[in-house]
């Protein structure tokens, strides 16, 4: 599609048909004038992974977009003490810190927690089928013109549209292609991950109702009941990342592995820590990754990226998929602010270019402020670990009692954040050259 083909209508290709491709693709078609196609490399849509939370961030988004059928008790699950973690002593099981929510006064925004793949099939639900594209694997950096942008697939076929989002995760092969130097790195930290029926929990002593971090020298071991009578074990080894044969570091996602590894690793721990790994059926490896600060999230006039493609932070405080959501969100913001429901035309090149600089003003700092606590983390644990040095019981306790300090994360308002970033450069485009002039 070219911009002289149809004076009104938007053509958006969102390469990636997960959560953040998603999101973005039925945020855009609430416009009566954006056409979106879903690009995805994947023969098959499945949402692999296991567990995944959605603050109330994320939550408050999907709520904005109608979909109730996302954030119901039918699919995810909610602690009935309104704590979004508890953090408790691997050895003697007390409760030694935890997360409150700070200002979130609606049920449904409570902190939810899901199997990643029902999360995804809500969203599913709410896509036409015919305008997701599979096996459509993108092989060389899009083309840019002043009329559009042209993807070529491995496939031999060729799309055009007006906007390129990549949405297509961790691996982007969008970003590869547009930074081809960019690397992912192993911070240390492998999982092991388990999502299975409810059913084999009970009758586990003490069993905690609510999300449960227990902290233990080393590592931790985290459990929580999910949506759809689901629940998931997650445990893990730390490994000094800068040692070429560290155990596990060549592991890949979602990789199956022995559950044997799971049950010695806290064979030591507490009476409710040791059931839950003798009752847990399987795991699977997530070696833990992330990647630095992207110059720029837009690239050209008309290509930007969301989700772990812009920034790949390997999933710290479980706030992946709730940025994601809201980065799909403000990307919508951000292009009704050039191309209103009653627009007589469809944007410029140069009044696309405006929106995309508009949401990355508005998203980027954000990330990158998480994206430096991680990197600041990870570096602090390699340390620790490269030396051997293990955490005492009492700065265990200490930093426990402090809890992640992430309210700045998931109780985030992103149309609150893009309207101060709309009417900070309203006021600068209005600023006389003697006012911008005073400030410098």
């Amino acid at each position: 599609m070219t911009e002289s083909s149809d004076p009104l209508r938007l053509k958006v290709a969102i390469v990636g048909s997960g959560i953040a491709g998603l999101t973005a693709a039925i945020a855009l078609r609430k416009h009566p004038n954006i056409d979106v196609a879903l690009y995805e490399k994947a023969t098959e849509l499945k949402e692999i992974g296991a567990s995944i939370a959605l603050g109330p961030n994320g939550l408050r988004t999907l709520q904005r977009l109608g979909l109730d059928n996302a954030i119901s008790d039918e699919v995810a699950y909610r602690g009935p003490s309104n704590i979004p973690m508890v953090y408790r002593h691997w050895k003697t099981n007390e409760i030694i810190g935890a997360d409150l929510h700070e200002n979130v006064t609606e049920y449904l925004h409570q902190t939810a927690r899901y199997h990643r793949g029902h999360l995804h099939q809500a969203l599913l639900d709410n896509v036409p089928k015919d305008i997701i594209h599979l096996h459509k694997k993108l092989v060389s950096a899009p083309v840019e013109s002043e009329d559009g942008v042209t993807l070529d697939f491995e496939d031999g076929t060729i799309a055009t549209a007006d906007i390129l989002l990549g949405a297509d995760g961790l691996r982007s092969g969008v970003r590869t292609s547009l930074v081809p130097d960019y690397q992912l790195k192993w911070s240390g930290w492998t999982a092991f991950r388990s999502v299975f029926d409810a059913s084999l929990v009970e009758g586990i002593p003490d069993l905690p109702p609510d999300s449960t971090h227990w902290w233990g020298p080393g590592t931790n071991f985290f459990a929580s009941r999910l949506g759809k009578n689901s629940f998931t074990v997650v445990g893990g080894v730390n490994g000094n990342p800068k040692d070429p044969s560290a155990p596990l570091k060549d592991v890949h996602w979602d990789q199956e592995a022995s559950v044997k590894l799971l049950r010695d690793k806290y064979a030591d721990w507490n009476p409710v820590v040791k059931a839950l790994t003798e009752i847990t059926p399987s795991i699977r490896f997530y070696p833990n990754l992330s990647g630095s600060s992207l110059s720029t999230w837009v690239f050209g006039s008309r290509t930007t990226l969301i989700g772990d493609a812009a920034h790949a932070h390997g999933g710290a405080h479980a706030t992946g998929g709730s940025i994601a959501i809201d980065d799909a969100y403000c990307f919508y913001l951000a292009l009704l602010s050039v191309f209103p429901f009653m627009a007589t035309r469809k944007p410029t090149s140069a009044e696309i270019q405006k929106a995309l600089n508009l949401y990355e003003a508005t998203r980027k700092p954000h990330a990158e402020r998480l994206l430096k606590k991680v990197h600041a983390a990870n570096t602090a644990k390699a340390v620790k670990v490269a030396a051997g040095t293990l955490e005492s019981d009492e700065e265990l306790r200490a930093r426990a009692s402090k809890g992640s300090d992430t309210n700045w994360l998931h109780e985030y308002d992103v149309v609150q954040a893009f309207e101060e970033t709309l009417a900070r450069r309203d006021k600068e485009i209005s600023e006389s050259p003697e006012e911008i002039s005073a400030k410098l």
